[in-house]
């Protein structure tokens, strides 16, 4: 194989293995919602109050609490994803054997999250919460291994990937509320731990397969929520958010991954800053809401390097209430944050390691209240397979382009207490 191509290759894949961890998330690397209430209406949370899990949506909406509201639950979270290798034309034995898709193991994901939202008096309310924003990774150590690829012939395999990666944000709101007009802050400290092991051939001993991994990094991060709200007299809201970026870490993980490519590169992945607006109307029983949204991935370190683009996200929302009961459903589009470039290693990248192409979501959801002190929610959102293919030929590795198939499924229960 030519320097040159190793090199490119060695670029791709160290960008799919510095950043795979995210693949499985939906409005890029982010939970369209944290919270059962929000993730039922499709997202939505800006203009329209879930309570005490309205703290990452906008923390202004905390101040619909009567006394105080405790809510914990979580989401089990369910990717599917698959690659494929599509070879160029050759003649009968010059080419690539046959390949089979790719599939990651890592399908299945836990994800907590703990609300509490409490009333000072008639104009202050504060709370505080913990919530897994992302518990995700990729596993193909089960796949067909490098050992049985010839990497010296310019062969792709997935390289035996075991990565995870796991972000757990916590958040003290508080907020202020006169007449119909709600404003919050909301600090936020991050944690986030990166672990990344792949297998590489030996560059200085042909044939011998090299165990490549830093071991498991940690950082904390710092960052901000600010929310407000208007509430008008006739059943009409609108709503206000903007979160800060989160500066992330990760020492030694993501440049020495790099250096077996020979890059010098940044251990920083940085969570983007976004901002939205949204409005919301509540007639008798009916709810309807609206949220907009920009995530500025081409602003966020890590991400910036490797193309990927900012979101524009639009979810509706609908509830329907009785009694001690209520029905939700939604729908929530952002186009894919990854597209394809003329840079194969990021198009290796993209669909190989980090398949961020999700873009359509279905909720459903509801809430059965027992007495008023005592409550259960739950939600399912759906997000039908998206099929992406990009090209790879510059690499000259044999390959004319990849294919990858993206689904996911999750469920959301979450139990809700007030006092």
């Amino acid at each position: 194989m030519k320097k040159t191509t190793f090199k490119r290759i060695g670029q791709g894949i160290t960008l799919s293995l510095l950043t795979s961890t995210l693949l499985h998330a939906t409005n890029g690397d982010h939970l369209i919602a944290v919270g059962a209430k929000a993730r039922g209406m499709g997202g939505t949370g800006i203009a329209i109050t879930h309570g005490a899990e309205s703290t990452l949506s906008n923390p202004a909406l905390i101040t619909s609490v009567v006394s105080t509201e405790i809510s914990f639950g979580g989401t089990v979270f369910m990717p599917d994803i698959e690659t494929q290798l599509n070879e160029t034309p050759a003649p009968p034995g010059m080419g690539l054997p046959p390949q089979d898709k790719m599939t990651s193991d890592a399908d299945l994901n836990m994800i907590p999250e703990v609300s509490l939202a409490m009333r000072i008096n008639e104009n202050f309310y504060w709370g505080i919460g913990m919530w897994g924003t992302a518990g995700m990774g990729v596993d193909y150590s089960n796949g067909p291994g490098i050992e049985n690829t010839l990497m010296t012939a310019g062969q792709l395999s997935n390289f035996d990937m075991v990565t995870n990666l796991q972000l757990m944000q916590f958040a003290v709101p508080l907020a202020y509320k006169a007449n119909g007009f709600s404003i919050a802050i909301s600090p936020i400290l991050q944690y986030g731990n990166l672990d990344i092991n792949f297998k590489m051939p030996s560059r200085s001993t042909p044939g011998d397969i090299n165990n490549i991994g830093s071991g498991l990094a940690q950082d904390f991060g710092f960052g901000y929520n600010l929310g407000a709200t208007y509430a008008f007299s006739n059943g009409l809201t609108v709503g206000a958010v903007y979160k800060s970026s989160i500066e992330m870490t990760y020492d030694g993980a993501i440049a020495s991954a790099a250096s077996n490519f020979g890059l010098t590169m940044s251990d920083t992945l940085e969570q983007p800053a976004e901002a939205g607006v949204g409005i919301a109307y509540v007639m008798g029983q009916h709810a309807f809401a609206f949220d907009y949204k920009k995530i500025m991935w081409s602003d966020a370190e890590g991400y910036a390097e490797v193309a990927w683009e900012d979101q524009d996200v639009f979810a509706v929302g609908y509830q329907y209430s009785q009694d001690n009961w209520a029905l939700r459903a939604g729908y929530n589009h952002a186009s894919s944050a990854v597209v394809e470039t003329m840079n194969p290693s990021i198009n290796m990248f993209n669909l190989i390691g980090f398949p961020a192409t999700s873009e359509d979501h279905y909720t459903v959801g509801g809430t059965y209240a027992f007495n008023e002190q005592f409550a259960i929610d739950f939600a399912y959102v759906y997000s039908p397979e998206s099929t992406m293919t990009y090209d790879v030929r510059q690499l000259q590795m044999g390959l004319n382009s990849l294919t990858t198939d993206h689904r996911e499924d999750s469920l959301s229960f979450q139990l809700t207490y007030n006092f």
